[in-house]
């Protein structure tokens, strides 16, 4: 199964039995919590654990909202079914659970490398690490959704469909998933406040801000800095897009 979803082929949709999907989940979900405990294990090994929790209850969440709206959008554009489009999204986090949960190690090697969150380059060290699973888990994320492209090229009405479905199971994943993990932060913890599995103000804020308040003590307040950082990771996100949606056409040979 986890060759058939790193690999996948036309034939991964022909059955969204709830079998299927349940084995899928299951495997998605020991991925994350095992990448999930190795985030949280910085701030505290209570934290890694409720963070286990919450990686897979992240992606359920994510999930069950954007599954519903691309099911539609199958529909209505004549490309996937409903059962069919959310086989494909869960799969599509299945690969992104792997990816995580295969760098899991290299994850607990940071965590316990890094500054603890008692030291003086706590707040520096919290941004950094921060700032680094963000991008870790965007990659992971990308890869993911990307990996079923070819599918939908066979699938869909056309090619045009295809890329279309594409961009939104990324807009939507990506969206929906920044949110979602605003609301059930903690993730990483913060040094200065107190473990716990919620926050007492899950609707106050947004992920973006906490995110450009990280690069920006990261920097070590130079807005400069900052925003010039954000070119090199906005073509890292940009360039897998674009090659797997817009591919260059093959000359022909005589």
């Amino acid at each position: 199964m986890i060759r058939r979803l790193l690999q996948p082929d036309a034939e991964l949709l022909d059955d969204p039995s709830p079998g299927r999907i349940a084995r899928i989940a299951g495997l998605t979900a020991l991925a994350l919590a095992a990448y999930g405990f190795t985030t949280g294990f910085w701030r505290s090994p209570q934290m890694g654990v409720y963070v286990a929790i919450k990686m897979p209850l992240l992606v359920a969440c994510t999930l069950g909202c954007n599954g519903m709206l691309n099911g539609l959008l199958g529909l209505l554009l004549g490309g996937l079914g409903f059962r069919q489009s959310l086989l494909a999204l869960l799969s599509a986090f299945a690969v992104s659970a792997l990816i995580l949960g295969s760098l899991s190690p290299v994850t607990l090697m940071l965590a316990l490398d890094a500054p603890p969150p008692d030291s003086e380059y706590a707040a520096s060290a919290h941004s950094g690490y921060l700032l680094f699973h963000v991008l870790l888990i965007a990659v992971a994320g990308i890869a993911g959704t990307l990996s079923l492209h070819r599918i939908l090229r066979e699938r869909c009405a056309s090619t045009s469909v295809a890329s279309l479905t594409m961009l939104a199971w990324l807009a939507g994943n990506g969206i929906l998933g920044m949110q979602f993990s605003w609301i059930l932060r903690p993730f990483f913890g913060t040094p200065r406040l107190t473990v716990q599995f919620l926050r007492e103000d899950p609707m106050n804020g947004s992920f973006l801000e906490a995110v450009w308040h990280a690069l920006n003590r990261f920097t070590g307040g130079n807005i400069h800095l900052a925003l010039i950082a954000l070119v090199p990771l906005a073509f890292l996100v940009a360039v897998p897009i674009c090659r797997v949606l817009f591919p260059r056409s093959q000359p022909v040979t005589p």
